[in-house]
């Protein structure tokens, strides 16, 4: 255990002002290293017991869940010398600890930005970590580093400038996800470009041009990739479709609304959202802005295993002529295991069971769910519309909705038009 002397010339030397408080200015390790030396053997943290043992940090804020009484996750944010920030997260069991956080946020302009992570053990030993780091405007890259927070094991990207290349052409279709590792081959080609060979796309969530795939809702150094692996389904099934994505905009979903009209303005027939909240409020300028729009939204039942024609998810629940709700069954007509359902609120049902996907890495796998059923919903939807341009969003509708037939083994219905067995064939059954 270090001393209280040696502590206090740490912070001394930590506090020193940043070279570049973009990049960081090499103490940023020291710290995270020093709050889990000092913090994680606590088992009763609080956020006083932090601010304590770092000295001049300062309490930022503290929360507990479920709650005070045998809490299994303490999360603690601390303001450091410069602006800096440090979080600290204690996840336990039983009182038990099973891991300890420690982040870093470096203090860029008004913004604190991501900088390193470490990750302890139940013994409050450092077994690994992740750093940030940018490369001009558009580079971002998270690196995974070993236990001595210097050694990269890997890298991946973060986010990235658009690839070069002209407009594909053919029914544009718009994929509102947690974005689009548009660099990888099998996109950078089926992106719909305006006339200067740019490619049209936004990113709601950051508020920037790029929208790189990452849903960083669980934090900044483990993002979850979702919007690459719904892509690529939509990209094998309709072929001759031009691709926009944008990145939802999970901190501001006032957002919606403005992402709608882009979509709109940049000429999308097809709008996928494979994602959904509880909360109708979050979808209220959505609604509002597709309202009468010459655009059709294939949208999400959920994969919460419930009947959302009593408990509804949004914006499958919405009640839109031109939003069409999907769901996963698997290839005898069945809803799938954990697919939400609704009689009135579901269209259809179509098998997106252990499809085979490309992740964000362009690496093959399998993916189910009712995320899934999405986007071969609006291939088929995309190769419809190839075929008569003409069509408005309301018919479009209704000619997929007259592919759908009873399912031969949900003979009580859990959809309102029934199931779609071979959706690349279209109606074929």
């Amino acid at each position: 255990m270090r001393s209280p002397a040696a502590v206090l010339v740490l912070a001394a030397a930590v506090a020193a002002p940043h070279a570049s408080s973009a990049e960081g200015n090499g103490n940023e390790a020291r710290w995270v290293r020093l709050a889990v030396e000092r913090l994680c053997p606590l088992p009763g943290l609080s956020g006083l017991d932090a601010q304590h043992a770092l000295p001049g940090s300062w309490l930022v804020d503290e929360s507990r869940y479920p709650g005070d009484r045998d809490p299994r996750r303490i999360a603690v944010r601390l303001l450091l010398p410069e602006a800096d920030e440090l979080a600290v997260e204690r996840r336990q069991f039983g009182g038990r600890l099973r891991q300890f956080r420690v982040s870093y946020a470096v203090r860029d302009g008004d913004a604190a930005r991501p900088f390193i992570q470490a990750i302890a053990d139940g013994g409050c030993a450092i077994r690994s970590g992740r750093a940030i780091r940018s490369e001009g405007d558009a580079w971002r890259f998270l690196d995974r580093l070993e236990a001595d927070l210097k050694t990269i094991e890997w890298t991946e990207t973060l986010q990235a400038p658009w690839p070069r290349g002209k407009d594909p052409g053919g029914i544009r279709v718009g994929l509102v996800d947690s974005g689009l590792a548009y660099d990888l081959p099998l996109f950078r080609h089926r992106l719909a470009r305006n006339g200067e060979g740019m490619p049209l796309g936004f990113d709601y969530w950051d508020l920037d041009p790029w929208p790189y795939d990452g849903d960083v809702s669980r934090g900044p150094f483990l993002p979850i990739r979702h919007g690459t692996a719904v892509a690529s389904v939509l990209a094998r099934e309709a072929p001759g479709a031009a691709l926009i994505p944008f990145r939802y905009p999970r901190p501001d979903m006032s957002r919606m609304g403005d992402l709608v009209a882009r979509a709109a303005a940049a000429g999308t027939r097809i709008l996928a959202i494979p994602l959904g909240s509880r909360k109708p409020g979050d979808w209220r300028t959505f609604e509002r802005a597709l309202r009468g729009r010459d655009i059709l939204a294939v949208v999400s039942a959920g994969n919460d295993g419930r009947d959302i024609d009593r408990e509804p998810v949004y914006p499958a629940a919405l009640d839109l002529e031109n939003i069409l709700t999907v769901t996963s069954s698997d290839g005898f007509g069945r809803l799938a295991p954990g697919s939400n359902w609704g009689r009135a609120k579901v269209d259809v049902m179509l098998p997106a069971e252990n499809l085979e996907i490309v992740d964000f890495r362009g690496a093959s796998g399998r993916a189910s769910g009712s995320s899934y059923a999405v986007p071969r919903l609006a291939a088929l939807a995309a190769r419809m519309l190839a075929r008569e341009p003409g069509l408005n969003a309301t018919q479009l509708k209704s000619r997929i909705l007259a592919c759908a037939a009873p399912s031969p083994y949900e003979r009580e219905g859990v959809v309102a038009a029934g199931w779609i067995p071979y959706p690349l064939s279209g109606c074929t059954r």
